[in-house]
């Protein structure tokens, strides 16, 4: 009887958090930064330095991240499936005269030629992310030994309340299932099959832990992207 109850509390926070990402996109960044006491931001920035050459961030959301990566010098581009957050991203870039290359899609049907990027980006994606299709369009669209980087989750590791607080809700919704952990032999050999070779890291930011996955595009001389 336990574990009913605790399913349709899961199942209603990812409707809340399906809602965060469309109807209510306008208080995203509020949310999430009180969800994470103010983590959320250095969380999504910790892709940065994984991240070079031509870059597609899928699941851009408010556009932070792809502000970062133009100040930087990266070319960044975007692809979002939420027209709110479509709107709202290039809203912010305009407003600091960044020139907008975000476009609405699925990252099952990739818009992009073969061979376009030396870097995929994902922060915090949905499960969208691991289906085969997914993977196999990044793959097409990256460079040979391109970089697929991924941070699907992050863990709240301090001890005061606020912070055990947070961290509980982070388990209960499913966002940071367990204690900080590699990823398991399954995922690894999903990723693999995909023709990717993959390593990951656990790095620590304020009191918190963030998984970073680095998936290398295999180089097989001689061979073609399937178009």
């Amino acid at each position: 009887m336990y574990h009913l109850p605790m399913r349709l509390i899961q199942n209603l926070l990812k409707f809340f958090f399906s809602m965060l990402y469309h109807q209510f996109a306008w208080t995203y960044d509020f949310v999430s930064a009180l969800v994470s006491l103010g983590r959320w931001q250095d969380w999504v920035q910790a892709a940065l330095p994984y991240l070079h050459g031509r870059v597609l961030e899928i699941g851009f959301g408010p556009g932070h991240l792809q502000i970062s990566m133009n100040q930087g010098g990266i070319p960044a581009f975007g692809l979002d499936e939420s027209q709110q957050m479509t709107i709202q991203a290039s809203r912010r870039l305009r407003r600091i005269k960044i020139n907008t290359r975000l476009s609405r899609g699925y990252a099952q049907r990739l818009p992009f030629t073969n061979d376009t990027f030396d870097c995929v980006a994902a922060t915090f994606p949905s499960e969208y992310i691991y289906e085969m299709q997914s993977l196999q369009e990044i793959n097409r669209v990256l460079v040979p030994e391109g970089h697929l980087v991924i941070l699907p989750m992050a863990w709240i590791t301090g001890t005061s309340l606020p912070d055990r607080l947070a961290a509980w809700i982070f388990r209960l919704s499913g966002e940071a299932p367990g204690k900080p952990k590699p990823i398991s032999p399954a995922l690894k050999h999903l990723f693999e099959q995909a023709r990717f070779d993959i390593r990951n890291e656990i790095i620590e930011i304020r009191a918190s832990k963030v998984l970073v996955i680095i998936a290398i595009k295999r180089y097989v001389p001689g061979s073609k992207n399937r178009t």
